[in-house]
């Protein structure tokens, strides 16, 4: 198999109907275990089409929030939604474009496992971000047990195309759960850092639901999707039909998980600023 790129996001619309959906729900419970009080500065990095954003303005009343992310698409997709008090840049999140300490909270939602290595370069920009005593926070999908929707897919690719199984995000992210985010915020020298699971159901109406993103060419499986020839999707799509529950009604009930972090930027942790 050539060498592809799987992880380019270019497309706010079709990242919607593949991930967005479910991502919103995650980024909600999300912010309840966060319990930040209303009028603080917000950072969200990796922000994508700004429902993580948008969530905050809704539900924290903040006094600004910041979205960055590398994909100019999706900085355009998450500026053109009426979202109060929110303003979008395209930015490196291993370089971010702000100054030290200006913001209370920095947040990631989905972005970690996507970032070059090490992906604590990221971790110390988003401590760099805020205020000491200000939070940092993050979540990552559980690719390793928690998505129910991408092991079925990939089980099923790999049934048909044993190659497939090095594309498994689940074998690509293994820093994905929270041994690995923990060791990650303290070692940003992070404090009072701690782990939680956050699960949110995946209700697909019917499978061309389920089916009909991953052939968006929109991200890991969606992009490995697009390599293939029509038998050979076409035997994938009835492999995937095969592992999944379909309920009386005719819709698909999965859940996935993520792994969410937190820790706080301590007075005596003061980290280098970014040269330039």
């Amino acid at each position: 198999m050539a060498e592809q790129r799987f992880d380019v996001w270019s497309s706010g619309a079709a990242y919607e109907r593949y991930m967005g959906r479910w991502s919103r729900a995650v980024a909600r419970r999300f912010l309840a275990w966060l319990d930040r009080p209303a009028g603080l500065r917000w950072l969200d990095v990796g922000c994508g089409t700004g429902a993580l954003s948008a969530l905050v303005t809704e539900l924290h009343d903040p006094d600004r929030v910041l979205g960055c992310d590398r994909s100019e698409a999706f900085v355009a997709t998450a500026a053109a939604a009426p979202v109060r008090a929110a303003g979008f840049v395209v930015g490196d999140a291993m370089a971010l474009p702000v100054r030290d300490g200006v913001f209370d909270v920095a947040v990631s939602g989905l972005t970690l496992n996507f970032l070059p290595e090490p992906a604590a370069a990221a971790v110390g920009e988003l401590t760099r971000a805020v205020r000491p005593g200000g939070q940092v926070a993050a979540y990552v999908w559980d690719y390793g047990e928690g998505m129910g929707f991408l092991h079925a897919f990939w089980t099923a690719a790999t049934a048909t195309d044993p190659a497939a199984a090095a594309l498994d995000e689940a074998r690509r992210f293994p820093g994905c759960g929270p041994e690995a985010l923990h060791r990650l915020w303290t070692d940003a020298g992070l404090a009072d850092v701690s782990t939680t699971p956050v699960e949110v159901p995946t209700l697909f109406a019917d499978f061309a639901d389920l089916w009909d993103p991953f052939r968006t060419g929109q991200g890991p499986a969606p992009g490995y999707v697009a390599t293939l020839a029509p038998a050979a999707r076409d035997r994938l799509r009835d492999a995937l039909h095969a592992r999944v529950p379909i309920a009386p009604d005719g819709s698909v009930p999965l859940t996935a998980r993520a792994w969410a972090v937190r820790g706080v930027r301590p007075p005596r942790n003061q980290p280098p600023s970014r040269p330039g």
